[in-house]
């Protein structure tokens, strides 16, 4: 997944967050971001590699957001491995 597309989706990934209150601060309290440094870095590729993390932390949200966002529940994880520190999955 190109990088450029991975951004856009991770940033529906912190839409869908920033929109319900307890995801927010969940992630917020997660994350140790405070609410400054997420406005002033949303776009940040290590913010947005946080938010995939979070999103994946919990399978219910997980596939919340993938309902929301009209992605494949396997979209996230390739996220998540375009963005920074994002190991590729070798399988064997």
């Amino acid at each position: 997944m190109q990088s450029e597309t991975a951004e856009t989706i991770a940033l529906q990934g912190l839409a869908y967050i920033a929109e319900n209150e307890s995801e927010l601060l969940a992630f917020l309290d997660v994350t140790g971001v405070d609410i400054a440094t997420l406005r002033a870095n949303a776009a940040s590729p290590h913010i947005l590699a946080g938010v995939m993390d979070f999103l994946m932390m919990d399978d219910q949200r997980l596939l919340a957001f993938c309902e929301v966002a009209g992605v494949p529940p396997e979209t996230p994880g390739e996220v998540r491995q375009a963005l920074p520190g994002g190991a590729p999955v070798h399988w064997t």
